[in-house]
């Protein structure tokens, strides 16, 4: 191996003072510069104020994104301590702000029982990644201010005047030479102030983009706390029974649960520790799963529901069609990480189990009508998972028998590392065809698949196993589906569904991404999924090079640059109209084509709208289309 010659002595050790480390490596604070690193700084501002709620100080959290992409964070907890601090010999405001892992959660005689911040840098990161923040505090009668510029105090904290009220109001402008982008999305932090309203009774969140014209606002406040919270994640769903089973244990560990069963065929179960989604679940969601197991299998035992020939039911078998939310309060957790999205405190899932038994079991014997409505799914699940077993054999005797666990149709590429490689599924056999002359075989697979396939929202696994639409999906991505799915096993970095720009097309991609996030969530969670971007029209005149146009504003453009005087627009509708060289130079050529990456930043509304769209309920689809109808650009008769 060649050696880089230099000196390697003391002076080549780099010393980051105060809060450059943050700024020179801000993927390691906030998980990246990108949309969602921006989003974090809110998060972490939003979550100091909830830190107060939680201690039972604060009320209301306001939020607001000012013209310009300011964000200011306004609540009515106790306000930032503004004494001096006895180590630092600055005030302690400053010290939360200026110095990493300062803060009141770290145990023993700390400021919060429980929090949501572990590490103590909440405050700090957002400092040192913002171009300026300005901190407001009413507290001890007075009204405090301090200012600081890429996490540099520029003005020390200091009383700006007299107030009898209590509160902190932190505003900041995010560095645009740190982050990709400065442009909120509402939405997103829609969602997640919904979501921390839920989790916290009684606390009044509110959310107002002052960017626009007219306003946008919302105002986040739920008595009913988790069951609410159950109440919307199941608002578009048929319900088993009516009222969520809501568990509340107070003690050291304050655990909270509710859980509803709907008649969908998937699971869909959130866990939280001090209102911080633990998306990778942990101690918590393993003894929620146990506990689960242990009192249908008892009940159904005891009372002679489950019959001999049915055995045991399986986890998975019980946890079919529930819906459930878990928020369990640790006063020092232990969390995977900055982003904290696994619990590791093992005590915790002893703790859950013997909540859920104790209360769970209690209320199958108030409300045996429930509890046999629940099990009857339970069984029905649990047959169709054999189904599915037989099913899923039958299909891995039938690719044997063939001499290859590929489908017929795949044409696969010569590259080995499947980071390097993708796959299209073409809608088609016709573009499929035009696919497979124009790609580059070394790294670019192609799958045709031709008619509409099953609408996996309505259809148990057993049904998809051996399907003939969707079994070739399953053996070319090589991963497996459902709770078999392993996303370390794909066999293609960039799995692109490519339709036609259509209507059928759109339902296409509709029916292949609920399939998606369905039975391989991973592989949309870990931003294995793309949509290709085909082009709309093509610009042709005499003496010129086609002109290809991916949207109405761009074809627009073009007409406008270009002139109009014997100028062909050639309106495409399937991608079987473009030849193989077109179809490469537009949708499949790296440096030339477009790709959407499909991204989960928001599992609960992907839930929700996979549900409203491809579910049985037809009201909710009803007033999905006509509150959207008048969004359509470009519908086929």
């Amino acid at each position: 191996m060649e050696k880089f010659e230099h000196e390697y002595k003391a002076d080549q050790i780099q010393v980051l003072e105060g809060l450059e480390a943050v700024r020179k490596r801000p993927g390691m604070y906030i998980g990246s510069v990108s949309v969602r690193g921006l989003h974090h700084l809110v998060y972490e501002i939003v979550d100091n104020s909830v830190d107060e709620a939680l201690a039972g100080y604060c009320k209301n959290i306001n939020v607001t994104i000012e013209k310009g992409n300011v964000i200011r964070v306004e609540d009515d907890g106790r306000g930032i301590p503004v004494d001096i601090h006895p180590k630092t010999k600055i005030s302690a405001a400053e010290t939360v702000y200026t110095v990493l892992h300062a803060g009141g959660k770290f145990g023993g005689d700390s400021g919060y029982k429980v929090s949501g911040g572990l590490h103590g840098v909440g405050s700090s990161v957002v400092n040192a990644l913002s171009e300026w923040t300005e901190v407001t505090i009413k507290r001890d009668g007075g009204i405090f201010q301090m200012k600081f510029e890429r996490g540099k105090t520029v003005q020390p904290l200091k009383k700006i005047g007299d107030s009898n009220e209590t509160g902190t109001t932190v505003r900041f402008f995010a560095d645009g030479t740190i982050f990709e982008t400065l442009n909120y999305e509402y939405e997103v932090l829609e969602n997640r102030f919904r979501e921390m309203a839920f989790l916290t009774k009684g606390l009044k969140i509110t959310i107002k983009d002052e960017r626009e014209e007219p306003v946008k606002e919302a105002e986040f406040c739920f008595e009913g706390g988790l069951v609410s919270f159950v109440e919307y994640l199941n608002k578009n769903k048929e319900k088993l029974h009516e009222k969520p089973i809501y568990i509340d244990k107070k003690g050291e560990f304050p655990i909270e649960i509710a859980l509803q069963y709907t008649s969908a065929y998937t699971d869909n179960i959130l866990s939280f520790v001090n209102n911080i989604n633990t998306i990778e679940g942990g101690t918590h969601l393993e003894g929620f799963k146990r506990a689960l197991t242990k009192v249908f299998n008892d009940y159904a035992k005891s009372h002679n529901i489950l019959k001999e020939k049915d055995a045991n039911l399986l986890g998975e078998d019980i946890r079919e069609g529930i819906t459930a939310v878990i928020s369990v309060k640790v006063k020092e957790p232990q969390f995977e990480g900055q982003t904290k999205t696994k619990l590791g405190n093992s005590e915790v899932t002893g703790l859950v189990q013997n909540a859920m038994v104790e209360e769970l079991s209690t209320f199958l014997e108030e409300n045996p009508a429930v509890a046999k409505s629940i099990l009857d799914k339970c069984i029905s699940a649990s047959r169709a998972r054999e189904a599915a077993r037989k099913a899923r054999e039958l299909v891995r005797r039938k690719n044997a028998l063939e001499g290859s666990t590929l489908p017929g149709k795949l044409a696969d590429c010569s590259e080995k590392d499947a980071s390097l490689c993708e796959v299209y599924i073409v809608e088609g056999d016709s573009a499929g065809g035009s696919a497979k002359q124009g790609r580059d075989r070394k790294f670019q697979a192609i799958l045709p698949l031709w008619g509409k396939m099953l609408n996996v929202e309505k259809a148990r696994a057993d049904k998809i196993y051996g399907n003939d639409k969707l079994n070739p999906v399953i053996l070319a991505i090589g991963a497996g589906i459902g709770s078999d799915f392993d996303v370390t096993k794909i066999r293609y970095g960039k799995v692109i569904i490519m339709a036609d720009a259509d209507v059928d097309g759109s339902h296409i991609r509709t029916l292949l991404l609920t399939f998606f996030f369905r039975y391989m969530r991973p592989l949309v969670e870990n931003g294995n999924v793309y949509l290709a971007q085909p082009p709309l029209y093509k610009l042709a005149r005499k003496g010129m090079k086609d002109v290809y146009c991916y949207t109405d504003e761009q074809l627009e453009k073009n007409l406008n640059e270009l002139g109009r005087d014997g100028m062909t627009i050639q309106r495409y509708k399937g991608l079987g109209e473009m030849n193989p060289e077109q179809l490469w130079e537009t949708t499949m050529n790296p440096a030339t084509r477009t790709l959407v990456q499909v991204t989960m930043s928001d599992a609960i509304k992907a839930d929700e709208i996979f549900t409203i769209l491809m579910g049985d309920e037809i009201g909710p689809r009803r007033d999905f289309i006509e509150k959207n109808a008048k969004f359509v650009k470009n519908l086929d008769i």
